[in-house]
């Protein structure tokens, strides 16, 4: 069974939010962090900050979930976010990525 996460990076506290999903957390978070795809919207905006997860078991529902928060108002996200993380803290802080190996390459 896979493990499906609707994640929320940012930049800074109530800065700028950008909601994905993702079947491998760690390795779209350092994507994010080392600007992978440097014309992206978190690369432009510098969101590198993982600010908020959910897991889900299924992968429609975690599309679902996350095409559902996209369109809900500011106010909302702010509000889920500080449930979980009242300050904002960057919660892969503490992770150890391999930043020398990338899951596109084989």
């Amino acid at each position: 069974m896979n493990i499906w996460y609707v994640y929320i990076m940012s930049n800074k506290p109530n800065g700028i939010i950008y909601i994905g999903v993702t079947n491998n957390i760690e390795e779209r978070v350092k994507e994010h962090k080392l600007k992978l795809y440097p014309n992206s919207f978190t690369a432009k905006y510098n969101c590198n900050k993982l600010i908020y997860f959910e897991e889900l078991t299924e992968a429609e529902d975690a599309y679902n979930r996350e095409k559902r928060m996209k369109k809900w108002k500011r106010d909302w996200k702010i509000k889920l976010i500080e449930n979980m993380n009242p300050s904002w803290m960057d919660l892969s802080l503490n992770w150890n990525f391999n930043m020398n190996k990338f899951r596109h390459e084989k």
